[in-house]
């Protein structure tokens, strides 16, 4: 299996906060993707890239909130993020990148 192009354009990078830390030690992790992208995308994507398998994807979107700038009203952009839970035996160490 190799890795596409297109693979890098569907995950846009790892999340690391509290709660993706705690997802992470029953074997899940958590990325921000692209916001058009589908779980079987997601899916095939994680797989090729960090060569493990994939038990099941849960995503979800969180809309921008709307915030001033230096007295300017600004509205952040819509993230996706994606919960991805791997195969018993099978690890992302997301701090060492692609």
């Amino acid at each position: 299996m190799t890795a596409k192009p297109e693979h890098y354009d569907v995950i846009v990078k790892p999340l690391i906060t509290e709660k993706s830390t705690m997802t992470s030690e029953s074997g899940g992790v958590v990325f921000e993707v692209a916001i058009d992208s589908s779980k079987p995308q997601i899916k095939q994507a994680v797989e090729e890239l960090f060569g493990v398998k994939v038990k099941a994807v849960n995503t979800t979107i969180t809309k921008g909130k709307q915030k001033r700038f230096r007295g300017q009203l600004g509205r952040r952009k819509d993230v996706k993020k994606a919960y991805v839970t791997l195969e018993e035996g099978n690890t992302i160490d997301v701090t060492t990148g692609l």
